[in-house]
């Protein structure tokens, strides 16, 4: 079982920090591009790395909403988020910026078969080690 996150999203045994961070040269869109492409492929390169991902690129407000880690897990893995994870294909559309705030949708076909559409919310107001970040406020089904 991996260990939980700290609240950056790294693990203690997570030395090579071979996941993605946050990071002010990422943009809106290469946000929510390195979430979706890392819970498609979930376990790789370990056990759900890809929602320890998400749960990296999580902002503060958001992480305040879900809780700890592990009740971030169960909730991306409980409806209506569960079609994220492993899903088999996903489209990004077109990413709006306004100022300090960006929305993106994203439709996926998720591991069964089924047909869902997701409402990215992000900001760039943070501070300390996250300033200048783009982070997820809240996915929503769109």
């Amino acid at each position: 079982m991996p260990e939980d996150p700290d609240e950056h999203g790294r693990s203690e045994s997570d030395d090579t920090h071979s996941l993605p961070e946050p990071s002010p040269t990422h943009g809106a869109e290469d946000v929510v591009r390195i979430q979706v492409e890392a819970l498609r492929h979930n376990d790789h390169p370990r056990d759900d790395a890809g929602i320890e991902t998400a749960w990296r690129f999580a902002s503060p407000a958001n992480r305040a909403n879900t809780g700890p880690f592990d009740a971030f897990r169960r909730m991306v893995r409980s409806e209506p988020y569960a079609a994220m994870v492993d899903h088999r294909e996903a489209t990004l559309g077109p990413v709006e910026v306004r100022d300090r705030r960006a929305t993106a949708e994203v439709a996926l076909t998720g591991p069964e078969g089924r047909s869902r559409t997701y409402r990215f919310r992000l900001s760039r107001d943070h501070r300390g080690d996250l300033d200048g970040c783009w982070l997820t406020d809240a996915v929503m089904t769109a």
